[in-house]
């Protein structure tokens, strides 16, 4: 089988659809399904580069934010994407952005199968444009999303039965499908003892409205041990300097004793940060999956994740100590405090949180990736 994945930018850092996608075609690759990509370049010239290779798109005006968030456009490219195409067996549709719905129309034409990922919420784009709470706007935009993209497929991705049910509601046409995107773990786990002289408290995400870091800095006005609290954030995005200046002043306030950190971090220093923190807080009430948070459990960390109507990461809180309403910075503190308070419920847990996120090995995702294919392709034999 021979698998065409189409996305913008495949070698983007610190953005979780970028690094998911790598990791998908690795493992693809190794199952033995044949794989080519069509993307912009990767600057690594010593990297991995994909066989039909886009040039950038740059938007006027507001090219300088859109890399602030870590992603770039690709200019659509017929020709290519023809040669691409007649390549194919079946297409794989990372975004729902223009060089996707162009493929997805061509490819209709060509007899080519196309499948997706739903791998972002119209709320994720919006809340930069301070749009993230209108309904009507976000609505509009994923019913486009759909006619042009969803609906031409035979087969859609969802990760989470958040997503699942978000696509249900909207009556998609394709055959939905919940798989996880997965990621590979080490065995055994390996669960280290928590950092408590200071107590390490991390946060994976892109600095950005969306991820709403903010409520983690407001929740230290309101914990009874602020004092003794160490906040890690790592990532990087348009909201840096504001989360910084709003970090500065809780230490020049003596709310903050120990100077909150800000930092792009490697997967190798993401795994050590994480087997030391003590807690991992996840903010945001806007997200398709969390594979950050994930990330995090895998080494035995505590989370507190935020819960939204749009927020998917709660899907992996054991109970109730650990989710607290989205945007609610005193219930933070109250679940930040309480973990600190009971560290050996803190330790067990440490182990149970390890275990339970067993279930989304990437190679169970690719199992049921390859199954989606061939139904995608046995649809396109049949009409």
């Amino acid at each position: 089988m021979k698998v065409l994945f189409i996305i913008n930018n495949m070698f983007g850092k610190g953005n979780g659809l970028c690094s998911s996608a790598r990791t998908t075609v690795k493992y693809l690759l190794q199952a033995g399904v044949e794989v080519r990509v069509m993307s912009m370049e990767n600057p690594n010239r010593k990297g991995y580069q994909p066989e039909y290779v886009l040039k950038k798109f740059h938007f006027p005006i507001f090219q300088p934010f859109i890399e602030k968030m870590t992603f770039c456009y690709a200019r659509y490219d017929a020709k290519l994407t023809r040669e691409a195409l007649e390549w194919a067996d079946v297409v794989h549709l990372e975004e729902p952005f223009t060089i996707q719905w162009r493929a997805a129309r061509m490819a209709k034409k060509m007899g080519v199968p196309c499948v997706s990922t739903y791998h972002l919420h119209p709320e994720n784009i919006l809340s930069h444009l301070f749009l993230g709470w209108s309904r009507g706007a976000n609505a509009i935009l994923l019913k486009a999303a759909q006619a042009l993209i969803f609906d031409k497929c035979t087969d859609v991705q969802c990760p989470t039965r958040n997503v699942l049910e978000r696509a249900q509601d909207f009556n998609f046409k394709a055959r939905l499908h919940l798989i996880p995107n997965g990621m590979r773990f080490e065995s055994p786990i390996d669960v280290h003892e928590p950092q408590t002289d200071p107590y390490l408290i991390f946060s994976i995400g892109r600095l950005s409205v969306e991820k709403d870091q903010k409520t983690l800095l407001r929740a230290m006005r309101h914990s009874r041990y602020s004092e003794r609290i160490k906040l890690v954030f790592a990532g990087k995005g348009p909201k840096e300097k504001a989360l910084r200046k709003q970090a500065e002043k809780l230490v020049s306030e003596g709310i903050l004793k120990y100077q909150p950190e800000f930092m792009f971090l490697s997967p190798e220093e993401m795994k050590a940060y994480a087997s030391k923190a003590y807690l991992y807080i996840h903010c945001a009430p806007v997200e398709v999956e969390g594979l950050s948070c994930i990330e995090s459990l895998r080494e035995g960390t505590v989370p507190v994740i935020a819960e939204a109507r749009l927020s998917a990461t709660a899907q992996f809180a054991l109970d109730s100590r650990s989710t607290f309403p989205a945007r609610d910075c005193k219930a933070l503190a109250e679940r930040i405090d309480w973990w600190i308070e009971h560290p050996q419920e803190r330790l067990e847990m440490g182990h149970e949180y390890a275990q339970s996120v067993l279930k989304y090995d990437i190679h169970k995702s690719i199992e049921q990736l390859i199954a989606m294919y061939s139904s995608a392709v046995d649809s396109a034999r049949k009409s």
